[in-house]
């Protein structure tokens, strides 16, 4: 495969023979082991200090070479991530792992960028083309380096026999379905509940806020076929690599991931900014942990990049340039999900006589028809290629047709807007040195829809809610629609128009994508969604911020780790006057009395009351108050609506209500109780929530390779405490009580002493399994330990582990 590439010609040298002893002390930079690589694409020497727990600094003399190399050492510690990242989103996955992988291509190609470019760039500000050229040209450098020197060709790559892909800077801002997406599988879930029962009836699946009553659009017939969304589940899922995906020779082998409840894939993040008024150092302090699906490699990489006029230290994603999360030695920053409704699903009814138009407006109207060749690796060479009609409404990609009814259905979602490749528009606001001027770089933020959380070295703090905010003039967005023309988009909510907070009188903001509009914002006329994260994780953020005279960098570490669930604290209290005469439910309500719903994973209060939650009350719970019908139309309910309706029973649990709902509780914990002997024995006190729940880091060949390769690729299982509605998240499958995502990164960041901020990054730095560093924060995370977020160039090679010098290089081409 070499043979395909034009070679810069590359030399590296070791200047240090070995690495000095460690014996438990950090080694210095003088001690340290320089590895000196010459390449073709720099102007001036960069060097790339690697700290003790794996964190690449990168100190450059201008911002052309910062970038250049943030892709060049990108590629060089997560070169297989990277690249598998690019081919799922450009939809080249079956070039290198063969016929199972063409229909997932298929679907990712629907929702790639198709529109004008120089709009797309302009939309990032006037230097964002060339932020992105310069990265991917440092990619393209070090897959050039492994060309020349394939013995470092990552074990990935090897396994399965193929070779990194080169990069273009288009390449990193088309690729949209990476990104956290919105309602539109709520739609169908809502959709489906009201074909089988009522809309009022999924008011128990999800609850709607601020409090708001949804209606069936005119002219839809809400009976959706039950795999509508499988196209749109395999454009947005990761990929999974197997014996038998590779082996396939069959096109419509279409490697799938298990579904999952809803709930069980909610992905969130808490922050929060502390004034200097309310901090125990004098200064501000930003704390953020986005909780994210959790894998190996992990999903966020921490970095600094260090020119005289531009120095940023945080987490990003490693396949794009810049960072997302930190600060830059003036302003410190952070983000959670706030959730604006960006998808809406269309209806169509199509034209019998050809099933390629679709009537709009009274007239037929021909979709656009786009053919592609898709390359298929057959053997050992991609060897054929098949091709893909694609298919596209004026509201977006057809992701569905449904001949026996002569209809078809099609997504329109914000993020197929100029603009809205996630995060990147970061580069914008790393530069900001104000409030004012980070809030006129979040004029153009799209992608994702986000909290941002500011503070700055002059003590202010604040709150910017961002993203492309649909405007829907005449319905709501909660359900699909016709694409007849009657319910169509008329623009977009300006920055301007979402709301926004600057130090305000209680000394602090806290966001955990919890329904935060604030008292009197006119949510009825701009409706810019009403499905939002349980607030379980924000009130117990509030009620601790607000309990503390002075907040601490410590206490920020002790909020990040917190294992307090407010349900679990719920349910303990509707248990405690309660009674029975049957022997095991007596046992489980002496377990749980007067336990501080503190998720341990050493806790067997925490191991009931989950399972007890997750596979008996919710399903009660729905069975008890809605009909039949209804109750089999989803998973698990809205556990905000069930508790408060638990707290307060009505007429939907039938006659005398308060004696419907404590029969309720008592039958389905006791069933909790038994299958709690079941699952861990007859001594209680031997059970543990953490030999439930555990955290498991997998390597997407996990399911290709032996055992012992995929204990040195996966990182876990690990035993974890707890729970969905914990600051410290741990959402798990019902299944197996795997966890599902949670925080890998945690940053708190001491704004102004900026060598006190601290960091962690679940599994480790590095996507090389063979690296120290692939692993070596695991541990550190479940303890709920840090490491120290170092900025200033003293402090950095003070504890530089690993130094590598690039000189500029002549092309020998």
């Amino acid at each position: 495969m070499r043979s395909t590439f034009r070679l810069r010609r590359l030399s590296i040298t070791v200047v240090c023979a070995a690495l000095a002893a460690f014996n438990g002390v950090v080694a210095h930079a003088t001690d340290a082991p320089v590895e000196t690589i010459t390449v073709e694409g720099l102007a001036h020497p960069v060097d790339i200090l690697i700290d003790h727990w794996g964190v690449p600094h990168i100190f450059a003399d201008n911002e052309s070479d910062a970038f250049f190399v943030q892709g060049f050492n990108a590629a060089r510690d997560r070169m297989f991530q990277i690249d598998l990242w690019r081919r799922r989103g450009l939809g080249q996955l079956a070039e290198v792992f063969g016929p199972a992988y063409v229909e997932q291509d298929k679907a990712t190609r629907l929702f790639l960028y198709r529109g004008d470019m120089a709009a797309e760039w302009q939309r990032y500000g006037p230097d964002a083309k060339q932020i992105a050229t310069r990265y991917a040209a440092g990619v393209n450098a070090y897959i050039d380096w492994l060309a020349a020197h394939p013995e470092h060709m990552p074990y990935e790559f090897r396994k399965v026999g193929y070779w990194p892909a080169r990069w273009s800077a288009d390449d990193v801002v088309r690729i949209r379905s990476h990104g956290l997406t919105r309602n539109v599988t709520s739609e169908v879930a809502r959709a489906k509940v009201a074909c089988k029962s009522t809309l009022a009836a999924d008011t128990i699946r999800f609850g709607l806020q601020p409090p708001w009553r949804t209606t069936m659009p005119d002219g839809l017939d809400p009976c959706l076929p039950d795999d509508v969304l499988k196209v749109f589940e395999l454009a947005t899922q990761s990929v999974h690599v197997t014996r038998e995906s590779l082996k396939s020779a069959d096109a419509s082998t279409t490697v799938i991931a298990a579904a999952d409840n809803p709930e069980e894939v909610t992905e969130g993040s808490n922050n929060w900014v502390i004034a200097p008024a309310k901090s125990a150092t004098g200064r501000a302090i930003m704390a953020n942990d986005p909780h994210r699906a959790y894998a190996a490699p992990s999903l966020r990489y921490i970095q600094q990049i260090s020119t005289p006029t531009l120095d940023i230290i945080g987490g990003g994603e490693p396949s794009a340039p810049g960072i997302s999360i930190g600060h830059n030695g003036h302003i410190a920053y952070g983000l959670t999900i706030f959730n604006i409704d960006q998808e809406d699903l269309y209806v169509y009814q199509l034209n019998p006589a050809n099933p390629h138009e679709y009537r709009y407006k009274g007239h037929w109207e021909p979709m656009r028809i786009v053919h592609e060749q898709i390359a298929v690796r057959n053997g050992e060479t991609a060897g054929k290629t098949v091709d893909a009609e694609l298919a596209f409404t004026r509201h977006g990609p057809v992701i569905y047709t449904e001949p026996a009814k002569r209809r078809a259905f099609a997504v329109r979602t914000a993020w197929l807007e100029p603009g809205m490749s996630p995060y990147y528009d970061s580069i914008r606001y790393m530069r900001a040195k104000n409030f004012a001027e980070f809030r006129r770089a979040l004029a153009t933020w799209g992608a994702p829809t986000v909290n941002q959380v500011y503070a700055d070295t002059q003590g202010n703090i604040g709150w910017l809610p961002s993203g492309l905010a649909p405007k829907r003039p005449n319905w709501d967005g909660l359900m699909p629609v016709p694409g007849d023309g009657r319910y169509e988009w008329a623009g977009f909510w300006r920055r301007d128009d979402l709301p926004a907070g600057y130090d305000p009188s209680s000394g602090y903001v806290t966001t955990s994508n919890e329904m935060n509009l604030p008292e009197g914002y006119p949510y009825a006329q701009r409706k810019l969604g009403f499905e939002w994260t349980n607030g379980s994780r924000h009130q117990r953020i509030d009620e601790l911020l607000k309990s503390l005279p002075k907040v601490s960098i410590e206490d920020s570490e002790r909020l990040q780790n917190d294992i307090v669930s407010i349900p679990a604290r719920r349910l303990v209290a509707l248990l405690a006057p309660l009674n029975s005469d049957d022997p095991h439910t007596r046992l489980a309500l002496a377990l749980l009395h007067g336990w501080d719903a503190q998720m341990r994973a050493d806790s067997a209060q925490a191991a009931l009351e989950e399972v007890w939650l997750s596979r008996h009350l919710r399903r009660a719970f729905k069975q008890a108050v809605l009909p039949k019908d209804a109750a089999h139309a989803f998973g698990a309910p809205d556990t905000a609506v069930m508790l408060d309706m638990l707290e307060h029973p009505d007429a939907r649990f039938g006659e005398n209500p308060p004696a419907k709902r404590d029969a309720l509780l008592l039958a389905s914990l006791r069933d909790a109780y038994d299958e709690m002997i079941t699952l861990q024995g007859a001594d209680e006190h031997a059970w543990a929530w953490g030999k439930l729940q555990t955290n498991l880091n997998a390597h997407p060949f996990a399911g290709l390779v032996d055992d012992d390769m995929r204990a040195k690729l996966n990182v876990g299982p690990l035993a974890k405490g707890g729970s969905a509605y914990t600051p410290n998240q741990s959402t798990y499958r019902d299944s197996d009580f795997r966890q599902t995502n949670g925080p890998s990164f945690r940053v708190i960041v001491d704004v102004g002493n900026w060598d006190n901020s601290r960091a962690v990054n679940l599994p480790g730095e590095s996507g090389d399994p063979d690296s120290p560093h692939y692993r070596d924060l695991a541990q550190m995370w479940l303890d709920g330990r840090y490491f120290p977020l170092l900025y200033t160039r003293a402090a950095v090679e003070a504890q530089t582990e690993k130094r590598i010098h690039l000189v500029p290089g002549e092309s020998t081409r």
